[in-house]
């Protein structure tokens, strides 16, 4: 047990030596009790006496040792824990180096569990930016997170059933063949996960970099300002051919 409180094998075989024995012991009858070599007893001893485990006394020129009482031993290897674990806490976490790398991930399965996890972590804000049936997925923990005081902002592309508050609704235009499923998802001002379908298949990059959650971060909120325009003058931009021409070109 003295080991998972930092001490050496030799020091608990000496310390339970010695608290087995109604007796003070010198070195020599240590030895004996402990199994610890002759050699390295003195050390031991002394190492002992530092930590305030043993007591010891001169008499008739033997040095003798008795060991610090076992309820004593219990109160001190507290109070040394919960001195530790205040010193932890005082500890500063050193700022991390940015983290400007970017993470690319395949596979819709993969895509769809580490947009879980990258909301999970959330603890300011999300942006979530994707179709209906894929936000479905996580709605629940959405509305959770903004239950929490997360703010959350959703722009959704198909009609999608939620509590969380702020949500703007696109519905593609039926002659629009070029819109491709994706989803952006942002959070705490930090980090963005963007996936798209490239040639049939769902690919993702994952990152922290500064520019690309500025980026995608527009990203959103121009979407979020193209389906406000389009709900309230849609009918007239669809009739002036050159900016039909340019929203169904659009691909997410």
């Amino acid at each position: 047990m003295l080991q998972q409180f930092g001490f050496t094998q030799y020091e608990s075989q000496v310390y339970e030596a010695l608290i087995t024995i109604d007796e003070a012991l010198d070195a020599t009858a240590i030895v004996k009790r402990s199994s610890v070599p002759r050699s390295k007893v003195y050390d031991v001893l002394r190492r002992l006496s530092d930590k305030g485990m043993v007591l010891e006394s001169t008499v008739e020129k033997k040095r003798l040792y008795t060991p610090l009482p076992l309820e004593s031993a219990i109160s001190k290897l507290r109070r040394d824990f919960d001195d530790n674990i205040t010193q932890l806490k005082s500890i500063q976490v050193q700022n991390k180096p940015a983290d400007d790398r970017v993470w690319t991930l395949k596979d819709d399965q993969s895509i769809d569990s580490l947009v879980s996890a990258i909301l999970n972590h959330a603890t300011t804000s999300i942006v979530f930016s994707g179709w209906a049936d894929d936000i479905e997925q996580h709605n629940s923990l959405l509305e959770s997170k903004e239950n929490n005081g997360v703010s959350v902002e959703i722009h959704t592309i198909g009609n999608l059933t939620t509590k969380v508050n702020n949500v703007t609704t696109l519905i593609p235009d039926s002659e629009h063949q070029n819109l491709e499923r994706s989803r952006i998802v942002i959070i705490d001002k930090e980090e963005v996960l963007f996936a798209g379908i490239e040639e049939t298949n769902w690919q993702a990059i994952h990152t922290k970099s500064r520019p690309l959650v500025t980026f995608f971060t527009e990203f959103f909120y121009h979407d979020v300002a193209l389906t406000a325009i389009t709900q309230k003058f849609g009918t007239m931009m669809m009739e002036d051919s050159e900016i039909r021409n340019v929203l169904l070109k659009l691909r997410y």
